[in-house]
């Protein structure tokens, strides 16, 4: 079997390619703190790219609300479910990525990919089914926790009463399972940017993909007889420019750029030259994290995680790191941290993808290859009012004071 580095596990693991990374790496960070579910991403992929016969049921970005809400049904929990122990020591994993848990030997000619058609049964998953497809808002606006009550205030940080929103594209992985599964190799990872595609005039329809990607981005076509996927809107980012859903995102939560493996990190101080954003929030913040890391997959769409949400909720979705990273976006928040928070404040700010971004006095610009695509201002003006008011007599409590 083939053993190939994964980062974000901290150790080497199963899978049944070598490991062969791409020139360039397409990576995206996402700020759940600002999502506002308003859907305007999901609508502006849909109408672009899955607005066709056979597709009615196809979301290639999609938000939903955690923790009930998913598309397709229970998606992550019925995969968890097929994992064994998910125990982490430290920053290393110490369970079974989806590759493992099955105890497949990929070292067994029978077992490679391109032999045996049904060679999605070797990992961790399972294959939606018709109805699993129907319910795109599932679990929309369902909160956990406690009972609501007249006199609940929200003055802690995790809150007694949560939900949060969740939007997921294509990951665009490095160890892609959808790629790892295909038989008819109709699933390739290009080599100059690292999106996944497939290969449409190659797909044979078998299915595997679609049953071993753990996130459910290979999606059936039964109106073409091929599997369809997100493309990372290839088009638009060849040419300097972020993904459709990036570009219509009214929250502004979400940043397009390049990634590089730790060692090869482009991090140093933004104050005093420009740096790779990717790279800055992953690597040297360590603000954004992966979605379900022990999946494996070494997934390239980064979460900056909810924080008002349990940290035992996140840490199982984001793995060890989720503590921190709400710790430094608290910081952020108190103007701790001004490089941060001029890199967030240039999200949504430019229709093009940011490469480099750096801090001069008071504001922050972006750059796509070496060219100022983006300039904001570091800090923006703020009005907060009194948490409590008397109000003809009564006080009166106010959740939003900024």
């Amino acid at each position: 079997m083939s053993q190939v580095e994964n980062w974000q596990i901290g150790r080497e693991m199963d899978y049944p390619y070598e490991e062969a990374r791409p020139d360039d790496q397409w990576a995206a960070m996402f700020d759940l703190n600002k999502c506002i579910e308003c859907q305007t991403c999901t609508l502006a992929c849909k109408t672009t790219w899955t607005h066709e016969e056979g597709q009615e049921h196809m979301f290639w970005n999609n938000v939903e609300t955690k923790p009930y809400g998913s598309h397709p049904v229970g998606w992550d929990g019925r995969v968890l479910e097929e994992m064994d122990s998910m125990e982490w020591d430290g920053d290393t994993y110490e369970g079974d990525t989806l590759f493992e848990a099955k105890g497949a030997d990929w070292e067994d000619p029978e077992n490679h990919p391109t032999e045996d058609m049904q060679n999605a049964e070797n990992m961790a998953g399972f294959m939606p089914d018709d109805d699993d497809w129907r319910y795109p808002n599932l679990g929309e606006d369902e909160p956990a926790g406690e009972r609501m009550e007249a006199d609940t205030h929200f003055d802690d940080q995790t809150h007694p009463i949560w939900f949060f929103y969740l939007p997921r594209i294509c990951n665009h992985c490095t160890y892609a399972a959808c790629a790892g599964s295909c038989p008819a190799q109709a699933i390739y990872k290009r080599q100059e940017d690292g999106v996944v595609l497939i290969d449409e005039e190659e797909c044979e329809a078998l299915l595997q993909c679609n049953e071993a990607c753990p996130y459910k981005k290979a999606i059936f076509n039964q109106s073409e007889g091929v599997s369809q996927k997100c493309i990372g809107c290839f088009p638009k980012t060849e040419q300097g420019k972020a993904p459709q859903c990036f570009e219509n995102c009214l929250g502004k939560i979400r940043l397009h750029g390049y990634i590089n493996t730790p060692d090869d990190a482009a991090i140093g101080d933004p104050t005093q030259e420009p740096v790779n954003p990717m790279d800055y929030v992953v690597h040297e913040k360590e603000i954004a994290l992966p979605l379900y890391p022990q999946f494996g997959l070494e997934p390239n769409v980064y979460y900056v995680p909810p924080i008002n949400a349990p940290v035992d909720y996140l840490t199982q979705m984001f793995g060890p790191g989720v503590e921190d990273a709400i710790d430094t976006y608290n910081a952020m928040r108190d103007g701790e941290e001004p490089a941060l928070e001029g890199l967030f404040n240039l999200m949504g700010s430019t229709e093009w993808s940011i490469t480099e971004f750096e801090v001069d006095d008071d504001e922050a610009i972006g750059y796509y290859e070496g060219d100022e695509v983006g300039r904001v201002p570091i800090t923006e003006p703020q009005a907060e009012r009194d948490r409590e008011e008397e109000v003809d007599g009564e006080t009166v409590y106010r959740l939003d004071v900024t």
